[in-house]
């Protein structure tokens, strides 16, 4: 099942995907209400779903109709994964996990515009990540029982700024600026979707600056998601972007950065095309 956020008359709300039409869910049941609120629900509540829509429901539109919210708009935390891809000149492969974060706060969604102080930073790119959404809490568990824990997956553009000040030193403050944080435009539910094999990329204004292949991860979802379960526990609504591929060597080239009127745009395959713009 393809799950998203939009906004109806300014208000979230959740929203599925049927016949290439988006399908506002009703409020009534409280465990619509958010994809978090869905997620933390589990199998049970994604049947009901699929229950109702079943009824043929009216109050569908067109994609090119609709205003997208972040797929996840109220995420405990958000936690992402550095140096997670081989490939030529990437950097060598850690030990364990390497484990950084961006606030709660910083999530955008499809179609936003994103604009900051320049005075601030004036060296920000952009990458493509596999996000995954958790569901069932998760503490202590095993690589094995891992995916047990995972509602779906999405498309995080994980925003940095790359300042000397930020980069390898304040991370959490260089990738945490509002709207850092594109997610969606959908979640894909994990009984939808095998994450191990898929296309993504990164391109700005039509040109590439990522393509890779989720399968060059150097740790897998099920390590991940237990290794941080080592440390903490990881909540329904929780994202994991599961880290970026090594940029490409052809033009614009490793160093292009984001300047105003650009069009960003981060895709996996079976998942959607997330789009930025830049002011």
């Amino acid at each position: 099942m393809h799950v998203a956020t939009i906004l109806v008359d300014g208000r979230p709300r959740v929203a599925v995907s049927r016949l290439g039409l988006t399908v506002p869910l009703p409020a009534d049941d409280p465990t619509w209400t958010s994809v978090r609120a869905l997620a933390a629900a589990g199998a049970d509540a994604l049947e009901r779903v699929r229950d109702w829509l079943d009824g043929q429901p009216t109050d569908a539109r067109s994609e090119s109709d609709v205003r997208f919210g972040p797929a996840v708009p109220d995420p405990g935390a958000i936690y992402t994964i550095g140096v997670n891809y081989d490939g030529p000149g990437a950097a060598p492969r850690p030990e364990r996990p390497l484990i950084y974060g961006k606030a709660a706060a910083s999530v955008a969604g499809h179609g936003d515009t994103l604009s900051w102080d320049r005075a601030v930073t004036d060296d920000v790119d952009a990458e493509v990540e596999l996000g995954v959404v958790i569901g069932a809490p998760a503490h202590r568990v095993a690589p094995e029982d891992a995916m047990r824990h995972v509602f779906g997956y999405t498309c995080i553009n994980d925003i940095s700024a790359r300042d000397d000040r930020f980069d390898g030193d304040q991370w959490l403050l260089g990738k945490s600026m509002p709207g850092y944080c594109p997610v969606g435009p959908w979640v894909v539910t994990a009984d939808e979707l095998d994450p191990s094999d898929l296309s993504l990329g990164c391109a700005i204004d039509g040109e590439a600056i990522q393509d890779d292949r989720t399968s060059k991860m150097r740790f897998s979802i099920p390590d991940i998601v237990a290794y941080l379960s080592e440390h903490l526990e990881l909540r329904p609504g929780d994202l994991i972007a599961t880290g970026t591929p090594v940029r490409l060597a052809t033009p614009p080239g490793p160093g292009r950065r984001l300047r105003r009127g650009d069009t960003v745009t981060a895709w996996i395959e079976r998942i959607g095309t997330l789009t930025t713009t830049i002011d």
